[in-house]
């Protein structure tokens, strides 16, 4: 399904509100674009009360430094921070739909909504349970903050990431709810790069900080399902 938006110019010898160009927008484009701006929102409105509430301040006073003193600072290292790495694939996704769009054989749009919308709920609730876990025993979620207790209880014993469990399933739903296979497809490339540049950099971190403790957590739950 194509949208049809005008647009209006004005010539020196042309009657106001005369129209001289239309430009198309497929329904998928602005599916995945509108979920990206509301996501967007909602990551920046989380960002700014985590700043207001004072969880988004610097390293520890202890200087940042890990625990035994190694130097080393109390940090994962991670690329970036996960939703803005999803947020970016789902921005890519977008603009590969308007230059080279791949239609889903796909006929009822309700469908696709309808899928869509049950993946990217079940993610919030995930993500949600996730962070009160986290909330509850008074760590840091941001991994670009040092963790201060390690979590292995509520969800976290199904699963050792359930936030980027969370943000994979609101992403798959966009795509689902938009019909674009570009969004699916590069799903696999997502997750390497929260695999490489994030899971696994934190995996290394908690190992080095909590020592045997993690590598029994880790031995007995999944990284992701």
């Amino acid at each position: 399904m194509l949208y049809q938006f005008p647009f209006f110019a004005l010539a020196p010898t042309e009657a106001p509100g005369r129209e001289v160009s239309i430009v198309a927008i497929s329904e998928t484009v602005l599916v995945l674009a509108g979920g990206t701006a509301i996501l967007s929102i909602l990551f920046g409105v989380r960002v700014a009360m985590r700043a207001v509430a004072g969880g988004a301040a610097a390293p520890r006073s202890d200087g940042g430094q890990a625990a035994g003193g190694s130097g080393t600072p109390d940090l994962a290292g991670v690329i970036a921070l996960p939703p803005l790495i999803v947020l970016g694939f789902l921005a890519a996704a977008a603009v590969l739909e308007a230059i080279v769009p791949l239609p889903v054989p796909v006929t009822h749009s309700l469908a696709r909504y309808v899928a869509g919308a049950t993946l990217a709920a079940g993610g919030f609730v995930i993500i949600a349970i996730g962070t009160r876990r986290f909330a509850a025993a008074g760590t840091n979620v941001p991994p670009t903050l040092p963790t201060t207790a390690l979590v292995v209880d509520g969800i976290y014993r199904r699963t050792r990431n359930p936030l980027y469990l969370g943000l994979t399933l609101v992403y798959l739903g966009l795509g689902v709810a938009a019909g674009s296979l570009w969004a699916i497809g590069l799903l696999v490339p997502l997750l390497w790069v929260i695999n490489v540049g994030v899971v696994k950099r934190e995996e290394r971190y908690l190992e080095r900080k909590f020592g045997d403790a993690y590598r029994a957590y880790k031995a007995r739950v999944r990284r992701w399902i």
